[in-house]
């Protein structure tokens, strides 16, 4: 239970970090959020320390804890990072996929064009992560999802920033590309596209 209680608090705070509620330089205390998400101060306290591991807060003891900065140089290494798991689990994943696992990844791009169209940052950052995840799942490498999920909100915090200024989104069309080699089992085009995904971020995080 105490586990169970620490991940929740910890995916509420990381969550609310990435979507900009808790904004960069804001001072988060354990109790405060404790009572907001209805627990005790222990399982938010780990929950900080884990998140000062991932860069999402920064602590000096004794004297505060706070969001950290979006800097541009932390989320390009962490894009470079989360693109090669993907890279990686793409490799893994394509010889496995099922017909199923096809149309799950078509539906989610299908939601992601939608949002994009709609002007829905979340939707739209919700139905790449669905998109993206049905290689992970294939792949069934834990190492590397752990690794991507680590980093990934560091790039998402930037990326809902960005699109939420009229900034452009990734094509759904990158999706089509990569559903297609998925499909016709071409490992090797699927690794191409995925790596033009990811480095898109990581020019997302060049300064403006």
């Amino acid at each position: 239970p105490r586990t169970l209680l620490r991940d929740r608090a910890h995916a509420a705070i990381r969550d609310a970090i990435v979507a900009g509620e808790l904004a960069p330089g804001a001072v988060v205390r354990d109790a405060d959020l404790a009572e907001r998400l209805g627990l005790s101060r222990a399982p938010v306290r780990e929950a900080f320390s884990r998140l000062v591991d991932e860069g999402l807060l920064e602590s000096k003891p004794q004297s505060y804890t706070r969001v950290t900065a979006v800097v541009s140089d932390d989320v390009r290494d962490a894009a470079a990072v989360v693109g090669a798991m993907h890279e990686l689990v793409t490799r893994i994943a394509v010889p496995r996929l099922t017909e199923a696992d096809l149309d799950t990844m078509r539906a989610a791009n299908e939601h992601f064009a939608a949002a994009v169209r709609a002007g829905d940052v979340d939707g739209a950052l919700r139905a790449d992560d669905d998109l993206h995840h049905v290689l992970v799942r294939a792949a069934g490498n834990r190492a590397a999802a752990a690794t991507a999920a680590r980093y990934t909100p560091l790039i998402r915090r930037l990326e809902r920033r960005r699109f939420g200024e009229g900034g452009a989104c990734r094509s759904a069309g990158l999706h089509d590309r990569l559903i297609d080699a998925c499909a016709a089992g071409d490992t090797e085009a699927a690794l191409r596209v995925t790596a033009v995904i990811w480095r898109s971020l990581e020019d997302l995080a060049d300064p403006e």
